[in-house]
């Protein structure tokens, strides 16, 4: 046996050893991806984040309407909340049909009945908690984080707040409203 064949022997066994190892990670590495892919908890979250920032982009989605939602197993999204209007309704749902994630969408938006009486309510609750000092600065923000919902005369805060001290001047305020028949301050603190 030469000294070149012993040569050519171990090169091709290298260049195949190389090659072998080359088709095993090109293997491992699709399933690591894939994997990823299939983690239900990162598919939720980045739905979720998909669906928050569809509402948040809604053009009618204003500090009286009130839209929330939760993922339903993996593909699937409930609408929740409350809207003034009734194309909102729909605005939304078509909205959260439009991501290619999502599979299915259930509506539960309530529309407000007319009343004369709560658009009154609306309105002084809005200018009541959004003149406060300290309050002000949630109202230059693209969507406002407290959301006013009447209903009937009783008033909804749903939203957030940067703290404690917020949400309860929030609150304050709203009871302040004259035909206010009561207040539910539902907002949450950012800190908390």
């Amino acid at each position: 046996m030469s000294i070149r064949n012993t040569q050519t022997r171990n090169g091709v066994a290298r260049g195949a050893g190389l090659v072998l190892l080359a088709v095993f990670f090109a293997a491992a590495a699709p399933a690591q991806v894939d994997l990823g892919k299939r983690d239900p908890g990162a598919m939720r979250d980045r739905l979720a984040r998909q669906v928050r920032y569809e509402l948040a982009m809604l053009a009618d989605h204003s500090v009286f309407d009130n839209l929330a939602f939760r993922i339903d197993g993996i593909d699937g999204v409930v609408l929740t909340g409350q809207v003034v209007r009734p194309n909102l309704k729909q605005d939304a749902e078509n909205a959260v049909r439009s991501i290619e994630a999502v599979g299915r969408v259930e509506n539960k938006i309530e529309v407000l009945p007319l009343s004369p009486s709560d658009d009154a309510i609306r309105r002084a609750a809005f200018r009541a908690i959004y003149s406060q000092e300290g309050l002000d600065r949630y109202a230059v923000r693209a969507v406002q984080s407290i959301h006013i919902i009447v209903k009937n005369g009783h008033i909804t805060l749903e939203g957030v707040t940067a703290n404690r001290m917020d949400k309860d001047l929030a609150g304050i305020a709203a009871r302040g409203v004259p035909g206010v028949f009561s207040v539910t301050n539902n907002l949450t603190v950012e800190s908390e």
